[in-house]
C-alpha cells in the first residue's frame, strides 16, 4: 500500500462520490481533481458493501429532496460533501462541472488569479462537451437502446466524430496551450500551475484515445504540445502515475468511452 492510500485510510473523509460502481464515467473527472490534490475522499459505490444503494437513494425518482434542503439529483455523479450544508448538514452538489467548479478554490485547483477560475471553467466545459460527443459516437439516438440497436447510425455518427470532431476540438486545445506557453510551459491550460481544466482534460484525452486508437495514433502528430508535453508530461506525475497503478482507476468498459474496432479509423 502507498503512503497516500495509507493516509487516505487513516483520514475522515470530508468529501463523498456518489456514482455508479465500476466504471470511470463522468465520476473520474472528479476523482481525478482530488486525486491531483491528495484530497481524501470515498468513492461509495466501489468502497462500500452496498454502497450503490446510498447512490440510488440520492436519485431516487420519488423523492422532493432531503430535510437538509438539498434537492433530489438528477443523475450521478453527486459529491456529499459533509458539513457545508445549511446549519452544519451535509451538502450535495451534481451535475461534473458544477461539481468541479466547487472544488476547484478549496482543492487550490482554481488558478493563482481571479479570472483564472472561470479560464478555467471554460477550458473545463469545452473538454467535457468532447466527452459527450465521444459518448454519442456509440449512443447517437437513445440512452436507453443498446449499441446493437443502433450501430447502423453509430457508424455514421463517429465517422464525423473521427474526421471533423477530434481534429476541431484538439486543435483548439492545441492553441489554447500554444497561447499559454509562456507560462504554462505547454503543461497547462491556465497560468502555471495545474488547474481542474487540466485534469478534466487529460481524462477526455485518454478516453477518446481508448475509444480510437487508430484515429488518435494517426492525428497525435498534428497536436505535439496535447500529446507530447501536455498529456504525456501530465502522465508522468508521481501522483497521476501513482492513480493509474492504483485499485482506484478503474477500467474503461461500458462507460462513457468505449471501444468498438468498427467505429475507429478502418
Amino acid at each position: 500500500m502507498t503512503e497516500t492510500e495509507n493516509k487516505r485510510q487513516k483520514t475522515d473523509v470530508k468529501y463523498e462520490l456518489l456514482y455508479h460502481p465500476g466504471i470511470p464515467g463522468r465520476g473520474e473527472y472528479v476523482r481525478l481533481a482530488l486525486e491531483a490534490t491528495g484530497t481524501p475522499y470515498r468513492d461509495v459505490a466501489n468502497q462500500e458493501k452496498s454502497g450503490y444503494d446510498k447512490v440510488q437513494k440520492v436519485m431516487d425518482p420519488k423523492s422532493t429532496g432531503d430535510d437538509h434542503g438539498n434537492p433530489p439529483a438528477f443523475a450521478p455523479p453527486m459529491l456529499k460533501i459533509h458539513g457545508a450544508g445549511k446549519d452544519g448538514a451535509d451538502l450535495v452538489v451534481s451535475q461534473t462541472p458544477n461539481i468541479l467548479l466547487y472544488l476547484a478554490r478549496p482543492l487550490n485547483l482554481a488558478g493563482s488569479a481571479e479570472q483564472d477560475l472561470y479560464l478555467a471553467n471554460s477550458l473545463a466545459l469545452t473538454a467535457l462537451d468532447l466527452s459527450n460527443e465521444a459518448h454519442d459516437t456509440h449512443h447517437p439516438i437513445a440512452g436507453v437502446k443498446y449499441y446493437e440497436e443502433q450501430k447502423e447510425a453509430a457508424l455514421e455518427k463517429s465517422k464525423d466524430f473521427r474526421e471533423n470532431r477530434i481534429p476541431k476540438y484538439f486543435s483548439y486545445f492545441e492553441r489554447v496551450l500554444k497561447g499559454n506557453e509562456a507560462q504554462g510551459k505547454g503543461k497547462y491550460l491556465v497560468g502555471a500551475s495545474l488547474t481542474f481544466a487540466d485534469t478534466t482534460l487529460w481524462q477526455v484525452v485518454d478516453g477518446v484515445s481508448f475509444g480510437f486508437p487508430k484515429e488518435v495514433k494517426a492525428r497525435r502528430k498534428d497536436y505535439p504540445l496535447l500529446f507530447d508535453t501536455f498529456y504525456a508530461g501530465l502522465k508522468q506525475e508521481k501522483w497521476l502515475e501513482e492513480y493509474l497503478k492504483s485499485d482506484r482507476r478503474l477500467e474503461y468498459s461500458m462507460g462513457v468511452f468505449r471501444h468498438y474496432p468498427e467505429l475507429d479509423r478502418q
